[in-house]
C-alpha cells in the first residue's frame, strides 16, 4: 500500500506545500483527475456522477498521482442515461 501526501487542497492552500507543485506536477495531477472522471462517466458500465468534486476530495499518493475520493453524494446512472431530475440542491 502506497503512502499518501494528503489531499490536493493541502498543497494548494499551504504556501510551503504549494512550492512542491511545479507546472509539470500540476499538469500530471490535472490529467489524472480528467482520466478518473472519464472512467466514472464514460468508460464503465454505470455512469457515476460525483457531484462534490473539489480539491479536498482529491487525494495524492506518494508519486503525486491523484485519486478521487468521497463518493458520498455521487449518483449512479444507467449507461444510456443522459440526464436526471432531482429535487436536492447540491453546492451553492
Amino acid at each position: 500500500m502506497s503512502t499518501t501526501n494528503g489531499s490536493l487542497d493541502s498543497f494548494i492552500f499551504d504556501e510551503a506545500q504549494s512550492k512542491v507543485l511545479d507546472w509539470p506536477k500540476r499538469f500530471h495531477i490535472i490529467n489524472g483527475i480528467a482520466r478518473d472522471l472519464c472512467i466514472c462517466t464514460q468508460d464503465s458500465q454505470l455512469r457515476i456522477i460525483h457531484r462534490d468534486l473539489k480539491a479536498n476530495n482529491i487525494l495524492l499518493d506518494k508519486d503525486m498521482n491523484p485519486k478521487i475520493s468521497d463518493f458520498g453524494m455521487a449518483k449512479i446512472c444507467e449507461e444510456n442515461d443522459i440526464g436526471a431530475k432531482t429535487n436536492r440542491v447540491v453546492g451553492t
